[in-house]
């Protein structure tokens, strides 16, 4: 339960505390149900939280405003300003939409809403990009895997077609990173699933940084392509497993050439790795 707002004094002795306790019993009733009023502590974070659930469970369905902050304010028991940051933050992921003159609205439910913050997440923390790789490891093998299950010919016309012109970018030393994106993209397009696709999108979002400075090292883009082929040559046998151990290597290559160099001791010697 969420605790009320409350101007009770710590040290107003056993009669604060009953009083106390007896509101945190207290909700408002509302033709929605119970709405509790929040607590001091993270109260903008837990209206957010109370108002995504009544989006979700269609107490406040698509198409229809919201209540007025005055209103929502009375329900939860606290003021307008917490029911602005709320509000702001419910905007920001997507759930809802101001529309001037009009009111607040609830948005349908997208995959790409869904997948939005994670990528917002990961383009300011650098410092999760080996776990970023760790997800590679884990996600795309499984999506070669599926994709040569139900990859068409249409897909694999368009992944020979992305990978010819990686050739040619490669002949005259262009950067091949749109390609590089694309052929990922078709793959999961090839799953047939569109979550797995508006996830496959947020990764190569993220995966830009990375693309740019594995392909200016030598032989990487060479290596690259190597790797697409073997993968589209699984998918043309329709092998599930060869699909995703090329992917799985491909990843590993790529992981291998971010890894930093390792720092020899003072002998000149190269560290031994402890088991």
């Amino acid at each position: 339960m969420v605790e009320p707002v409350g101007g009770l004094s710590l040290t107003s002795g056993r009669r604060g505390v009953k009083r106390q306790a007896a509101s945190r019993r207290r909700t408002v009733r509302t033709g929605l149900g119970s709405i509790e009023p929040i607590r001091k502590t993270r109260i903008a974070a837990d209206i957010a939280d109370r108002i995504r659930t009544l989006i979700l469970d269609g107490s406040f369905p698509p198409g229809e405003p919201l209540p007025g902050e005055r209103s929502l304010a009375e329900r939860f028991g606290v003021s307008r300003g917490s029911i602005r940051d709320a509000l702001r933050t419910l905007e920001t992921i997507g759930l809802l939409a101001t529309r001037h003159g009009y009111g607040t609205f609830p948005q349908e439910l997208s995959v790409d809403r869904l997948v939005a913050p994670l990528a917002s997440v990961l383009s300011y923390r650098t410092d999760l990009q080996d776990e970023l790789m760790d997800v590679r490891r884990m996600f795309e093998p499984a999506v070669a895997r599926v994709a040569a299950m139900r990859v068409t010919d249409e897909d694999l016309a368009d992944l020979e077609h992305i990978l010819d012109a990686q050739r040619k970018k490669l002949k005259t030393g262009r950067s091949a990173i749109a390609e590089d994106t694309a052929f990922h993209q078709v793959l999961a397009r090839a799953t047939r699933n569109r979550v797995v696709v508006s996830i496959m999108a947020t990764l190569n979002d993220l995966l830009v940084e990375s693309r740019t400075r594995t392909l200016k090292q030598k032989g990487r883009p060479v290596r690259s392509i190597m790797g697409h082929e073997a993968v589209v040559a699984a998918l043309r046998q329709g092998n599930p497993s060869a699909a995703a151990e090329a992917m799985r290597q491909h990843i590993d290559q790529i992981a291998d050439i971010l890894k930093p160099p390792s720092t020899p001791v003072p002998d000149g010697r190269a560290p031994s790795s402890s088991a």
